[in-house]
């Protein structure tokens, strides 16, 4: 089974929950367990918040974009915005799996993850909720054309008698 969606939303506080409200009902409608469910909703909050307060190039205004795929037993979510890009942040993150992977020759060395912002800090934790929450993230600049794309894999379980289960 596969199932896919794509949103294309304004970069406003307002897209958020329906961003993750879409996804919640596609998880609930294809029977995934809803702990899944629910740790996938956390980290597309978190990662549609970073789109909408980073994602833009002069903080106001613009759009990002949200896509889901659930193919077999992984869903895989991805939020492009249309920001600076890390560099422009100045922070460069990848998961610890992600770091393992191969970088193309000549690529630049991506900066070692930074500590999680301290428990009292009202900002600094989202990317660590995703990757605390996900089987698989990576985060990457958009050459080229601007803005950030983050990426994260989940390993789904379904709730029992569920009639989209794959096969």
């Amino acid at each position: 089974m596969s199932i896919w969606w794509s949103l294309h939303l304004p970069r406003e506080a307002a897209s958020v929950p329906l961003a993750r409200r879409l996804l919640l009902g596609t998880m609930e409608t294809a029977g995934v367990d809803p702990e899944i469910s629910y740790d996938l909703s956390v980290a597309l909050s978190e990662a549609c918040a970073n789109a909408v307060e980073h994602g833009g190039h002069d903080g106001t205004g613009g759009d990002y974009r949200v896509t889901a795929y659930i193919d077999g037993d992984t869903c895989r979510i991805e939020v492009t915005d249309s920001g600076p890009g890390f560099a422009g942040r100045g922070t460069v993150r990848r998961s610890a799996r992600a770091r393992d992977e191969r970088r193309p020759a000549g690529a630049p060395r991506p900066q070692q993850p930074r500590s999680p912002a301290p428990p009292q800090a009202e900002h600094g934790r989202g990317l660590f909720l995703i990757e605390a929450l996900t089987d698989h993230v990576r985060y990457r600049d958009r050459p080229g054309r601007g803005g950030v794309v983050v990426s994260f894999d989940k390993i789904l379980k379904w709730r029992e008698g569920a009639l989209l289960r794959a096969s």
